[in-house]
């Protein structure tokens, strides 16, 4: 069975079940990120398709109508994202119920969001695992499924089984599956696309658990040129330099070093593919002083050099 955090260089199928009245801003923030990655590799890390249970169009809260790839029970795929939003105890019935039951035998992992864990749970498929749902209706899920360990977190994996809390939660899990199957570096990478500059942005909170983590990182974006030493950055957002590897270790997987050299080469690969800027001179904007040591490193981070890919 594939696992969320596996590795993997295959195009992952994630399939979304909608609904009508589902949430076009969930929507957005599960694909958008999925779509930027597979641009940000070169290459479909992702596929995605969006079904219904008739196979008919689904029309969202907004009155948004989206045309469908077909019906769930003709599809099977890796991941399956349930998608009801606002309109959900109508949906609970038996006819999803069956449905669902059905599709956990063809998708290896399923996925309830924003109140998509309800019908799922309405399907027995969350019976003895911890789940979330949408804060508001975090209560009365307790009490009508009291088999399930509830918590009230931006999302949960117990198993093959995921839930999260809403439509910006949703951002936030989709982040840490491209960070995981396809490496922080792309992680971040999709994060500074979508990145608004506000402090509780919801890019910011799925780069980071930590404040003090999301604010370094946000100091090495704005010194690339001139980079600060690592305990500089740790004495800036108020650590020791021990205390900040650790919590962006925790939080990015990486090292700050590591971090801090992906972003700066994150630029270079920009800079390399959108201007006509010298490698000289790229390395200089990108804190090397040494053209031949920026361009090792961007053959480590990347599998070719400045020169190469620009042919390419």
């Amino acid at each position: 069975m594939q696992n969320w955090k596996n590795q993997g260089t295959g195009v992952q199928q994630v399939d979304v079940l909608l609904f009508d009245a589902f949430s076009a801003l969930c929507l957005a923030n599960v694909i958008e990120p999925l779509r930027a990655a597979n641009t940000m590799t070169g290459r479909a890390a992702y596929g995605w398709r969006f079904l219904t249970l008739d196979g008919g169009p689904a029309i969202s809260s907004s009155g948004m109508q989206v045309a469908v790839h077909g019906r769930l029970a003709d599809h099977r795929g890796d991941i399956l994202v349930v998608m009801p939003s606002y309109d959900f105890l109508r949906h609970a019935n038996g006819a999803t119920s069956r449905a669902l039951r059905a599709a956990a035998k063809r998708y290896d992992i399923m996925a309830g969001l924003d109140t998509g864990s309800w019908v799922m749970a309405q399907a027995g498929l969350l019976e003895g695992r911890r789940a979330t749902i949408h804060w508001e209706e975090l209560e009365q899920f307790g009490e009508v499924f009291p088999d399930i360990t509830v918590e009230r977190v931006r999302h949960v994996q117990d198993g093959n089984r995921i839930t999260c809390g809403g439509a910006l939660a949703a951002f936030d899990l989709v982040m840490e599956l491209i960070g995981a199957r396809l490496g922080q570096a792309v992680r971040l990478d999709v994060a500074n696309l979508f990145m608004s500059g506000e402090a509780d942005s919801p890019q910011e909170v799925s780069l980071a658990r930590s404040k003090s983590v999301a604010r370094a990182v946000a100091l090495m974006q704005a010194n690339l040129e001139a980079p600060l030493s690592i305990g500089a950055l740790a004495g800036h957002v108020g650590r020791s330099q021990k205390d900040l590897e650790a919590r962006m270790h925790r939080d990015l997987g990486a090292t700050p070093q590591t971090v801090y050299r992906r972003l700066r080469l994150n630029l270079a690969k920009k800079l390399v593919l959108e201007t006509d800027l010298a490698v000289s001179e790229i390395a200089l904007r990108c804190g090397y002083q040494d053209a031949s040591a920026m361009t090792r490193a961007y053959r480590a981070e990347f599998g070719s050099s400045p020169r190469e890919m620009r042919r390419t």
